[in-house]
């Protein structure tokens, strides 16, 4: 009985091998698109963690990275130990929370508007404005924000100016900063974000909305039991995916529009590293704290995943 099982087994190994075989060869076309994506992620993603050793060594350039003494937690110690952990590390987690807050549901709300909408070219053009910010370079962005707000000719100032109050200095204030980072944000990623709720909108069967109707449902009724449940499965993938990059806040548009009296509030951790790498030329430190970011983010998304596919059934695995 038992010879007769393994054999069993042995065959319908066989068999599910040769009908893989024989379904990469009938798609190896396909296959061999991914190419420049394989290489692109050895190149560009894997190649690059040969460096992360660079965390546990007193590196020297001139050294080079073999020849850099190993220190192992050092500077993971003297980071989290020092005067600047809790106000990089707060400074993240808020501006993180806020952006879950405000500019995560943005693209929702703005997909469900649209949804609504039956005038074809209005929509469109919605549309069309809507995106346009998305495709313009977050340098261009950060100084349209920067002059919109400047204190001497900034069209926010001179409304004030005309209603007789004094100007008014905004990129200086520490309290304005989050508030500027998070309105910028929404204007320019919510219009692109909510393409993804827009398809999953138009996937969701019509024949539900005819039988919501003739219950009785009302367009707020339909939306809650209708609408919500069907972009619900979307929403959760792109919500894990937004908390494992709960600690990337975006940099860059932060860079260009803090400065040290604004440390206070917007000085995050990707602005501290790239202080300690790129301006104080520490790159063991920047090194890092890097992984430090990276290693939290892998664990919050697996924690998110879990919770997801515990509460709602749906998750990336």
């Amino acid at each position: 009985m038992e010879v007769k099982q393994t054999q069993a087994l042995k065959r319908s190994y066989t068999i599910s091998k040769s009908t893989i075989w024989a379904q990469i060869k009938r798609d190896r076309f396909f296959y061999f698109l991914l190419i420049p994506f394989l290489l692109w992620y050895a190149l560009f993603l894997f190649k690059p963690m040969y460096g992360i050793q660079i965390a546990f060594k007193d590196y020297s350039i001139f050294k080079g990275i073999e020849g850099s003494p190993w220190v192992g937690f050092k500077h993971f110690t003297e980071f989290l130990s020092s005067e600047y952990f809790i106000r990089v590390f707060k400074n993240t987690l808020i501006i993180s929370l806020y952006s879950l807050l405000f500019v995560f549901p943005a693209p929702i709300v703005l997909a469900l508007l649209l949804n609504e909408v039956k005038n074809m070219f209005f929509k469109k053009a919605v549309q069309t404005l809507t995106y346009m910010p998305h495709f313009i370079s977050v340098v261009i962005v950060s100084g349209i924000v920067t002059n919109f707000l400047s204190p001497t000719n900034g069209l926010v100032n001179q409304i004030i100016e005309m209603f007789g109050f004094d100007k008014i200095y905004f990129l200086t204030i520490p309290g304005y900063f989050r508030t500027i980072l998070m309105s910028m944000n929404v204007w320019q990623d919510a219009g692109f974000s909510a393409i993804i709720y827009l398809a999953a909108l138009a996937g969701i069967n019509t024949e539900l909305y005819e039988a919501a109707v003739i219950d009785g449902a009302n367009k707020w009724k339909r939306m809650l039991n209708v609408t919500l449940p069907g972009i619900l499965p979307t929403i959760m993938i792109l919500l894990i995916l937004k908390v494992g990059h709960l600690l990337d806040v975006g940099y860059e548009a932060i860079i260009l529009l803090y400065q040290p009296v604004t440390y206070s509030t917007a000085d995050v951790i990707g602005t501290y590293v790239y202080r300690e790498g790129i301006v104080n030329g520490r790159y063991d430190m920047a090194t890092a704290v890097g992984l430090f970011n990276s290693v939290v983010g892998l664990i919050l998304i697996f924690f998110s995943n879990w919770l997801s596919k515990k509460y709602t059934d749906n998750g990336l695995w």
